[in-house]
């Protein structure tokens, strides 16, 4: 085993993830107070290869300066929006025909790693880092995505939470569509299926 140098490690170019398919995950990112959260999760989310983040309520913007410094450029590639109502944005992903989903703690909790075939595309909300998930958004989704814990305290830091939810679904999804799951080359120019194709 050997540690891989930067040059050496397989990646898409800008452009190639611009123009590469994206997974039929999209992330409604709700009053996330800190920029740097905001900005992790933009990493996190080019590293998924997401189809769009949504940035609802009060949560900060690329336009934010302080967001590049966890971001790290990943900005520039993942498509974005920004909406004042997170709920405008739930209802125009159902209506296109995705699945709501929550990134929270509740009676009925799913794994990531067990999300069903029929869940995808999916949209997952984000919600507050002390907080959560509002009450309202929660009612209005159709699945509760947990990360279990296994410690003293109930809940992790919100993009640590959602980095290892991401993980699970991309892997959940590629498994489903029998793509390869390995880290290297044989994953960077994957043509994805149409999830509207079939009834999965």
């Amino acid at each position: 085993m050997q540690k891989l140098s930067p040059a050496d490690i397989p990646r898409l170019s800008p452009s190639d993830v611009r123009s590469a398919d994206a997974h039929p995950v999209s992330v409604i990112v709700h009053n996330v107070r800190s920029i740097y959260n905001v900005g992790s999760m933009f990493r996190t989310a080019d590293g998924g290869r997401v189809e769009h983040m949504y940035l609802t309520g009060y949560t900060g913007t690329p336009d934010h300066k302080d967001l590049h410094k966890t971001a790290l450029g990943a900005q520039d590639v993942v498509p974005w929006s920004s909406h004042e109502n997170a709920h405008d944005v739930v209802h125009e992903l159902r209506d296109r025909g995705y699945t709501i989903g929550v990134l929270e703690i509740t009676d009925e909790p799913t794994h990531p790693a067990e999300t069903p075939p029929s869940a995808f595309p999916l949209a997952v909300v984000v919600g507050n880092e002390v907080t959560g998930v509002d009450d309202d958004l929660v009612s209005a989704a159709d699945l509760a995505l947990e990360v279990p814990q296994y410690g003293m305290k109930h809940s992790l830091n919100v993009g640590v939470a959602f980095g290892i939810a991401l993980s699970h679904l991309i892997r959940r999804y590629r498994q489903l569509n029998d793509l390869p799951d390995q880290a290297g080359p044989i994953t960077t120019r994957t043509e994805l299926p149409d999830p509207s194709a079939d009834g999965t």
